[in-house]
């Protein structure tokens, strides 16, 4: 045996001069995947402003507004709120849930003759895009009425077609619903001021995210002017979107994609926007500012629009606009694939956290790391056993 204790040693003293590789360096080809982000829906519940800042992240700017919600269009996490679950009055920001309930029943293109009945029960002070009875219009041109104008008019002609007012006010609730908006209760579909309808910036959010996932949708928001038929000619109508047109002074905002501005005495200022910028989409909703005037709301949602923009990375999360069974639904999802792909996988999907290690335990070199002085090892073994067998059997044979 004498060969098989010599060819161990040569193998043990190849593996002490042998270099090894450090077991950190298999991590070079394989980098550490995000982690991923926990939000708490509850966080949104509470009062006061609501933000998680990173070390660089810009300060929130200073807003009156009662209500606001800034978020990522995207994903749909809250990046900041104040008082987001707060019930008040709409005004016609409300259209947006409207126009989501509403849109997709008649092709643009359709042609509808309005009737008297169809324009009953407007509320005194209404705007109006100017629609008349026995007059034939694009689905269209209805819809530019509703996005532009805000006409009151419009919105009880595509209420018509769509099953009435009533009709209306229910498939409305149905969808607030359906997109997780809890806030909301609708009497007026229109957004006029009605006993007990209220909303909330988060909601009106909500409504805004799901429109501009719709391409018809934020072609009609989108829109700075349009002509508005009246029979055997045409006017000009603009929108009253001030971020959009830059009108009173206003300056228009870079990337602005509209979605709806709202006044009514009860609810003050309301709007809700969404802007595009370096591949990245924000909505805000702003909801009755209390000074700085009538224009108030769009400069508070520039600000707001801005300091998204900046924040990008820099902050945690706040909230979703998602519904709770969605979100829960995709974590579900996550989780299912990640088990199906393997252990690795699953260790890269967990949150931050809930993979736990003995702070004393080193870890193992993986790979070629552990692979090298391993095969070296058997190598030395198997050349010694090799050796003694030829000596012992093969000097026999001859």
């Amino acid at each position: 045996m004498p060969a098989v204790r010599h060819a161990a040693a040569g193998a043990a003293a190849l593996l002490l001069v042998l270099p090894v590789p450090l077991a950190s360096a298999s991590v070079v080809s394989e980098p550490t995947p995000p982690a991923r982000s926990f939000v708490d829906p509850a966080r949104l519940d509470r009062s006061g402003t609501q933000v998680q800042p990173l070390p660089g992240a810009p300060r929130l700017p200073s807003l009156s507004a009662l209500s606001w919600v800034v978020a990522d269009a995207a994903t749909g996490e809250v990046l900041a709120a104040r008082d987001a679950h707060r019930p008040l009055p709409p005004a016609s920001t409300l259209k947006t849930l409207f126009a989501l309930t509403a849109l997709p029943h008649h092709d643009p293109d359709e042609r509808h003759t309005v009737s008297d009945a169809e324009l009953t029960g407007i509320g005194e002070g209404s705007s109006l895009v100017g629609v008349k009875e026995g007059y034939t219009y694009k689905v269209s041109d209805l819809w530019n009425g509703v996005f532009l104008s805000s006409g009151n008019d419009a919105v009880h002609v595509l209420a018509s077609m769509n099953g009435g007012w009533e009709s209306m006010t229910r498939q409305m609730q149905a969808k607030a619903r359906a997109l997780g908006a809890r806030d909301t209760r609708v009497v007026s579909p229109d957004g006029y001021d009605a006993p007990g309808q209220v909303s909330s910036a988060y909601d009106l959010a909500v409504f805004g995210r799901a429109g501009l996932q719709d391409p018809l949708f934020t072609r009609y928001c989108s829109t700075r002017y349009a002509d508005f038929p009246a029979g055997s000619w045409s006017y000009g109508i603009a929108n009253t979107n001030r971020l959009l047109t830059g009108a009173d002074g206003v300056a228009r905002y870079p990337g602005l994609l509209g979605i709806k501005n709202g006044y009514t005495s009860n609810a003050g200022n309301t709007l809700v926007a969404g802007a595009r910028r370096g591949g990245r989409t924000l909505v805000v909703s702003v909801m009755n500012p209390q000074w700085g005037g009538g224009l108030a709301v769009y400069e508070e949602a520039r600000e707001l629009l801005d300091w998204g923009f900046d924040a990008a990375g820099r902050v945690r999360p706040v909230g979703s606009l998602k519904p709770v069974k969605a979100v829960r639904a995709g974590a579900r999802a996550e989780a299912r694939a990640a088990a199906q792909a393997g252990p690795q996988a699953a260790l890269a999907a967990a949150p931050a956290g809930a993979v736990h290690r003995d702070p004393h335990q080193e870890s193992a070199p993986t790979g070629t790391a552990a692979g090298l002085p391993l095969a070296l090892v058997g190598s030395a073994l198997g050349a010694a056993l090799s050796l003694w067998l030829w000596r012992r059997f093969g000097a026999r044979g001859n």
